[in-house]
């Protein structure tokens, strides 16, 4: 499953190869309230046609007016790179359909056989990360290897984007909803890694693009090298297994850690994991039960509630203000609130 991105990117390369003539359009600075972050792509080929978005629909169509009106001009004259920006007047921002006064920056790029994204998609689809330049004078462009820590920036002359799957997703257990889960994360530009030592699971594990290994829980998750870019999800059930890695995914700058169960069963696991030196405002970062609550029964629903509350917790929103908190079970129930 390809990320929106990855997407942009495939599209520009098969149209350059189609012959046709398509301009790439990258966000590089926002001000306000601007509808899409720094980063976010769209291209648009030489008859109108477009994959992708940097507006949320606000500025596409003038893009593409001003796009095909310029495809004589790049033909004749191989244009460079050139930066565009909306929403500086009143005017423009009430044009536009930008919301609250929210400005955008956009370059725009001819796509060549100079752009080198054949180049790029190679690194990308061997999970890689890879930072490309683009010079504003002249339209070369360089890659080289990313790092986690890397942002776009731009300075007037020269674009630095970074591509491939900046955060990662460790889960823990190699069922169903794991399934669901590590390719919903590659849809949403996750690095995946799956960690599960059981035989019967993990040799049956097939979701092209995770990466499955068989060592402990703990170890893999001391492996990874655990930073503010990377969420742990343990969804085996196997007190063994799932309190192993979060025991250190607890302990490191993870931004998001989560285990699947009820709710009874998740404060069991909050008292088990005092016993192993966490401390309260440790064991306090545990998402359990897992996922916000959609009323989520079915795997699939399962990732869906995950993978939300993965997102929200990322965009820094509040979870208190997704809805009304769901009511209690009965005394005698233990249902698997798995993000229900």
């Amino acid at each position: 499953m390809d990320s929106v991105d990855t997407e942009v990117l495939k599209t520009a390369v098969a149209w350059l190869d189609a012959a046709h003539n398509a301009t790439l359009a990258t966000v590089v600075r926002t001000w306000g309230s601007a509808p899409r972050p720094i980063g976010a792509m769209l291209v648009i080929r030489d008859d109108g046609h477009v994959i992708g978005s940097v507006s949320g629909g606000c500025v596409e169509d003038d893009l593409i007016e001003r796009v095909k009106t310029s495809q004589s001009a790049q033909r004749a004259t191989g244009a460079r790179p050139e930066l565009i920006t909306y929403g500086v007047t009143a005017d423009q921002a009430a044009r536009f359909g930008l919301p609250c006064g929210g400005t955008l920056q956009l370059v725009l790029e001819p796509v060549t056989g100079q752009s080198q994204l054949k180049e790029l998609l190679a690194t990308i689809e061997r999970h890689e990360l890879v930072a490309r330049f683009l010079d504003m004078e002249t339209g070369k462009v360089r890659l080289e290897s990313g790092h986690w820590a890397d942002v776009l920036v731009f300075d007037g002359k020269m674009l630095k984007s970074i591509h491939g799957p900046r955060w990662r997703l460790l889960i823990i257990g190699a069922g169903q909803t794991s399934r669901f889960l590590a390719q919903m994360a590659q849809a949403l530009d996750y690095q995946v890694t799956v960690c599960d030592p059981r035989e019967e699971y993990a040799d049956e594990w097939n979701v092209a693009g995770a990466t499955l290994v068989r060592e402990y829980p703990d170890d893999v998750v001391l492996q990874m090298n655990p930073d503010p870019h990377l969420a742990v999800v343990a969804v085996t059930h196997d007190p063994k297994l799932d309190d192993a890695a979060l025991t250190e995914a607890l302990k490191s700058p993870a931004f998001y850690v989560g285990a699947l169960g009820s709710r009874l069963n998740n404060e069991k696991r909050r008292k088990r994991l005092a016993d192993f030196d966490l401390s309260a405002d440790e064991i306090s970062r545990l998402h359990g039960p897992v996922g916000l609550r959609i009323g989520s029964k079915t795997p699939a629903e399962i990732a869906v509630s995950i993978v939300a509350e993965i997102t929200a917790v990322r965009r820094g929103v509040k979870l208190e203000s997704i809805g009304a908190p769901a009511a209690a079970p009965a005394a005698n129930a233990d249902p698997l609130a798995c993000g229900s």
